[in-house]
């Protein structure tokens, strides 16, 4: 009997013909990887159009003259560097991330510890309550607190001096003006610690708690030995995203004090906006934002390194 190609008689088993062997291009098209990739196209190529594209053509910027007509190389940064003015810059800007961070870090652990340790159901209506400042756009809660460090209408003022202490330049002297900003970062971002320490707090295995209060172990070694290294990549990795938020920030100076009083609270992100924007001289701005990559990025390798190799530790 035939059977296309395949001729079989009477009482013996047909033939069957081996399998074709899938091309190359059909064992890619087949691998999960392949299709994690073709699904993640569309974001890698709104990052590469949004942060890639816009970081390389601000370092091609920093490069050139004022008129944009010529290359100068790094002049632009060795400029920068003999201005008093940007050397306050880098100052402030250090001394407002790594504060507002530090802050944001305790008060966050400290909130995340206090919901944990509540029932369940009232652990929802403080979660809800306490990320108001979070969700809040930041231009909008920045406009409120600008009312509250207002000089002739503060609220704040009002009610030190219900208590007999005079009234405060809130924004008007720089040292106040300083701890303004710190203060409103802080409130806005303290939320985002908050629930990212949470989440890892309710992934901490109970037996370890467990196991320590058999050893007796009080509740400072408890938070000590196990708390704090079962949550050491989280609180690693939130510090790193939102030291590099931080320092990029602009709107809350922007709108509380402008930079001033006297350039006193300027960060790369406000006086970029004044060198480069206000100013006319776009190069010398894009210098003054790309002076934050080379901190943040010898920061990221070492934080990066840590979570490595404690993840390494944890899963040998």
């Amino acid at each position: 009997m035939a059977d296309g190609n395949v001729i079989t008689a009477p009482g013996v088993p047909a033939a069957v013909a081996p399998p074709r062997k899938a091309s190359t291009l059909q064992r890619v098209a087949r691998r999960r990887s392949t299709l994690a990739f073709l699904m993640a196209l569309p974001l890698l190529a709104v990052i590469g159009g949004l942060v890639a594209y816009p970081f390389f053509y601000a370092i091609y910027l920093s490069m050139l003259n004022k008129r944009m007509t010529s290359f100068v190389g790094i002049d632009n940064f060795s400029f920068l560097l003999t201005r008093e003015t940007f050397q306050e810059v880098i100052w402030q800007s250090v001394l407002f991330a790594v504060g507002a961070v530090v802050a944001k870090a305790l008060i966050g652990f400290i909130l995340a510890h206090v919901l944990h340790a509540l029932p369940a159901k009232g652990q929802r209506k403080w979660r809800g309550m306490l990320l108001v400042p979070w969700v809040i756009p930041p231009a909008i809660s920045t406009l409120a607190w600008w009312w509250l460090f207002d000089p002739s209408y503060s609220a704040v003022n009002w009610l030190v001096s219900a208590v007999g202490v005079p009234p405060v330049a809130w924004l008007g002297e720089p040292s106040w003006a300083r701890f303004s900003v710190i203060l409103v970062n802080v409130w806005y971002g303290a939320p985002f610690f908050m629930i990212m320490y949470l989440a890892a707090l309710k992934s901490v295995p109970d037996q370890l708690y467990e196991a320590a209060a058999i050893d007796g172990a009080t509740g400072w070694q408890k938070l000590r030995h196990v708390t704090v290294p079962m949550m050491a990549n989280i609180i690693a990795i939130t510090v790193l995203f939102s030291l590099i938020v931080t320092f990029a920030n602009f709107d809350i100076v922007r709108i509380l004090t402008n930079g001033g009083p006297q350039d006193k609270t300027h960060i790369f992100g406000t006086y970029a906006f004044q060198v480069g924007i206000q100013s006319g001289d776009i190069p010398l701005g894009s210098a003054v934002s790309l002076f934050m990559f080379p901190i943040l990025a010898v920061f990221a390798v070492f934080v990066l390194r840590g979570v490595t190799r404690r993840s390494k530790e944890m899963a040998g």
